[in-house]
Formats: C-alpha cells, sequence, structure tokens
C-alpha cells in the first residue's frame, strides 16, 4: 500500500493475525496476535509492533525490574548514593553488553565451547545461590575486601540482570527474525527493557531515605531470600531440560 510522497517517516499500513506459527513454539512469540507494521515512504517496513511487544514483555518478566529493587538496594547498602547511582547505570551497561554479544553471536559462542542452555542455566543459579547466602547470613554488611568489589558487574550485570533466561530469549528472538522491520523491532525492545531497568534502579534509591539503616538490612534479608529462590529455581529448570532432553 502506498501513500505517496507526503508521508510521515514511518506510518502504519496494514494489522493482520498471524497464523503460520509452528504448534511446538515454546518460546513467548508474536504469533497469533495482531501484526502491526510500519513502512517508510517507500514502502519498505521498518517496524513491527507485535515482534516488539513480544520480546519486551518477555524480558521485562524474565528481567523482573520492580523485583530487582530490593536485590539493588541490599547488595549497595552502605556506599554513597552517587556511587549506587554510578553501579545502577553500570549494570545496565554490562547487562546490555553481554545481552547484545550473545544476541550476535550467541549460538557460536556455546557451540565453540561447547556448553548447553541447560549448563549456562545451572551455572548462573549456583552462583546466584552464593551470593544469596552472602546476603542472608550478613557477610556483606562486613568491612572486608567485598566492599571494594563492583557488584555492578557481578552479580547485577550478569547474571541477576544478564541470565540465562534473558540471554536464551534474545538468541532466539535474534535467529527467528528474518527481516529488517523485525530485527530492528528485536533491539529496539532490547534498549526498552534495558531504559525501564535503570529508571527503576536509578530511583529506587529514594526508598533509601524512607526506610532508613534498619529498613535496608531488612530489605537485605529480603533479597536474600529472593534472589536465593530464584537461584533454587534457575537450578532446578536447567536440571529438568538435562533430563528431558536425556
Amino acid at each position: 500500500m502506498s501513500y505517496g510522497t507526503r508521508l510521515l517517516p514511518a506510518v502504519p499500513t496494514r494489522s493482520v493475525m498471524r497464523n503460520d506459527c509452528p504448534q511446538s513454539e515454546t518460546d513467548t512469540s508474536a504469533c497469533g496476535l495482531p501484526t502491526l507494521t510500519y513502512l517508510s515512504p517507500q514502502g519498505t517496513p521498518v517496524f513491527d509492533v507485535a515482534v516488539f511487544g513480544s520480546l519486551f514483555l518477555t524480558l521485562f518478566v524474565i528481567m523482573d525490574p520492580p523485583g530487582i529493587t530490593p536485590i539493588f538496594l541490599g547488595l549497595t547498602a552502605g556506599r554513597p548514593a552517587r556511587t549506587q547511582k554510578r553501579m545502577a547505570f553500570q549494570a545496565v551497561c554490562v547487562a546490555g553488553g553481554v545481552i547484545a554479544v550473545f544476541g550476535l553471536l550467541g549460538h557460536q559462542i556455546l557451540d565453540y565451547l561447547h556448553v548447553s542452555v541447560p549448563a549456562l542455566m545451572i551455572a548462573g543459579g549456583l552462583l546466584l545461590l552464593l551470593i544469596a547466602l552472602d546476603l542472608l547470613t550478613g557477610k556483606t554488611d562486613e568491612p572486608t575486601q567485598t566492599k571494594d568489589v563492583n557488584v555492578a558487574l557481578v552479580p547485577l550485570g550478569m547474571p541477576l540482570l544478564a541470565g540465562p533466561g534473558a540471554i536464551v530469549s534474545v538468541i532466539l528472538a535474534v535467529q527467528k527474525a528474518d527481516s529488517m522491520a523485525t530485527q530492528v523491532s528485536v533491539w529496539v525492545a532490547i534498549l526498552a527493557i534495558h531504559v525501564v531497568l535503570w529508571l527503576t534502579m536509578r530511583y529506587s534509591l529514594l526508598i533509601i531515605r524512607l526506610i532508613k539503616d534498619g529498613g535496608v538490612v531488612l530489605v537485605t534479608r529480603l533479597a536474600g531470600m529472593m534472589l536465593s529462590a530464584i537461584a533454587v529455581q534457575q537450578i532446578i529448570n536447567g536440571i529438568t531440560q538435562v533430563v528431558q532432553g536425556a
């Protein structure tokens, strides 16, 4: 469909139902959802709203911006506000970099290292469990060398934000993106979820002013409990996939 040369750079052109998806598809996708495609003035598709919304919602559920707030506060407790803000930005940058690399080279990296997705999930779960135990036992409150460790890299950036679930979802989404419009939609969704993550952690610092030191200790213990549950569930999912694939 063409609207001539008076059109804006991108205009909606059609809304159709996608019924061409295989029944065996298990990941969240745009199948069965109305697909709204935006075209350039030359008639070339540039954006697919359904693909964007599908991946954004998937990553939102997996990366869980609201749920990361108490964990972020627990891991960064005792640091100056300026440092916490910087760590929030660094964590998002690290997560975005890791996801971008795996989105572009994920299959090649895993194949080269002979690492399966379940193994990646189990390893990430074990790492998270060790960190959760430190939060639960209060070891992170001790003036040890861990205070000098940048938690924006590990565990915030990876594997909390850029965990196996998010990595696998992005790998599959990039693999299925077979046109310029879907590729653009996938990467815009990845960028959007990281902006949401940064805003969530950045403004979660306002909570510290309300809960004071005693509240921070409580949040730290709560974060440890939540993180341990996430870790155990991740390990269970990895083992389940190994058993099913055997």
